[in-house]
């Protein structure tokens, strides 16, 4: 089993900002389904019904976080989601609500708990 890279918390930050974006998150959907093949730009827009230059902005943005990648195929623009990154994202978001113990799973009752102690914490 390959281990997911570690990414530090400002990558998190960045990645997570990108995807709290409705269009953005459903692009980034879109390339996750495609797979490794990515996406032609022009599909992306046509799927979802976006104007050129919004689709451009939000695949920028993507991209600066790091969560897609581009390449040329002839005249097209291939857009793929960064499959590296999005598995160290989830490696980082379980490692943290499980306080390190990402290796026995971090299941709603782990969640819960930390939940339940900084609300008793609060009062």
């Amino acid at each position: 089993m390959m281990v997911p890279p570690r990414i530090p918390h400002a990558r998190a930050v960045r990645a997570l900002d990108a995807l709290a974006h409705d269009t953005r998150l459903k692009v980034h959907r879109l390339l996750v389904q495609a797979g490794q093949d990515g996406l032609a730009a022009g599909f992306i827009a046509r799927k979802l019904g976006l104007p050129a230059s919004s689709l451009s902005f939000h695949l920028m943005h993507l991209q600066t976080a790091e969560l897609i990648t581009q390449r040329r195929a002839g005249r097209s623009l291939i857009y793929a989601a960064n499959f590296a990154l999005m598995d160290g994202l989830m490696a980082y978001l379980q490692e943290n609500c499980c306080r390190g113990f990402a290796d026995e799973g971090c299941d709603a009752d782990a969640c819960a708990g930390d939940e339940q102690k900084v609300a008793e914490t609060s009062s």
